[in-house]
């Protein structure tokens, strides 16, 4: 098994988002949740190997000889992880973010009210 923290690629993230959501189930079974066009049963089955190697799924045995797959890693944990990521990548640092969503309208005084009552609240626990 390799690091809890590595990147997934854009499919296996899709996938991880399947499998929180539906799983555990068979590939096949999967396959079913994609959006089209859909992957092909072979690529699915390589994004969930995959994921298993890389720590963030495991299987069991299912009906017919095959296998049903299910999430090890909590959503979560990926978001939390992802969350930083972007912050980083993007923006620099939490600040940036927060003021890229006011200038986008995203974010609103009321919005920013109730985060600042969520950081008073944190830093008097």
């Amino acid at each position: 098994m390799k690091s809890k923290s590595e990147k997934l690629t854009d499919k296996e993230e899709e996938t991880m988002l399947l499998l929180w959501e539906h799983g555990p189930c068979a590939v096949k079974d999967l396959l079913e949740h994609y959006s089209e066009p859909k992957p092909h049963i072979n690529t699915v089955s390589t994004f969930v190997r995959s994921l298993e190697q890389k720590g963030y799924v495991d299987h069991e045995p299912g009906r017919y000889g095959s296998f049903n797959y299910f999430a090890i890693k909590p959503k979560s944990d990926y978001r939390s992880g992802a969350l930083n990521r972007i912050v980083k990548k993007y923006f620099g640092n939490a600040f940036s973010l927060v003021s890229n969503l006011v200038e986008e309208e995203q974010l609103n005084a009321d919005d920013l009210r109730r985060l600042v009552d969520m950081i008073e609240k944190k830093d008097n626990t």
